[in-house]
């Protein structure tokens, strides 16, 4: 990579807003035996965004769902993808507000732009009914067009629960899963593991 591509590959890591910058090699798989390394690995070659396709991570607190995501988007943004992370409620709270000040329709442009969005920590806060339609209308501008990364903690059967419509859940759904990779981590806490290699 020359000088002038090394720059802008940089710069759009640092436009991404990620939490951290971490790769795909930061990841311990040892950890994490219900996970397939060879699939993960193949994400990173970004051709999942070529097909318009989403990725899904679902797991419990810790299992590193933020970190593969944030290692997929680090890719993508080295790539010169256009790129964003956000949180679920960060997202939620600036489309609301978007709304109030009459600029949700140009607010929703502007974040559907992204060829690759990554919307964190979905399901881990309460969505009222407001916020269920203006994700709803995120997700279905994107919608067989751009790549959307989510992570979450909630079954697919249980997003009637975080979703105030049932409807606007399963529709949600249905947009998300048509074309996407789910997934699964199924193992322990990284945020407990040295204190599982003190103990054993």
């Amino acid at each position: 990579m020359d000088y002038k591509a090394e720059i802008a590959s940089k710069s759009m890591i640092k436009a991404a807003a990620f939490p951290f910058v971490k790769t795909i090699e930061d990841y311990d798989f040892d950890f994490q035996p219900s996970l397939n390394k060879q699939d993960i690995l193949e994400l990173t070659t970004l051709r999942f965004m070529e097909n318009a396709e989403n990725i899904v991570f679902l797991g419990s607190s810790g299992v590193g769902k933020t970190h593969l995501a944030t290692s997929i988007g680090i890719a993508s943004a080295s790539k010169r993808y256009s790129t964003y992370f956000i949180k679920c409620n960060h997202l939620l709270q600036r489309l609301k507000k978007a709304k109030i000040e009459n600029r949700l329709e140009s607010v929703l442009k502007y974040i559907n732009r992204y060829k690759l969005l990554i919307i964190d920590e979905l399901g881990y806060l309460p969505i009222d009914k407001e916020d269920s339609n203006l994700f709803f209308q995120l997700i279905d501008m994107r919608y067989e067009k751009k790549s959307t990364i989510l992570t979450t903690n909630i079954n697919f059967n249980e997003w009637d629960s975080v979703f105030y419509d049932a409807v606007v859940a399963n529709a949600i759904l249905d947009r998300i899963l048509h074309h996407s990779k789910v997934i699964t981590i199924t193992g322990r806490s990284y945020r407990v593991k040295k204190y599982i290699k003190t103990t054993e």
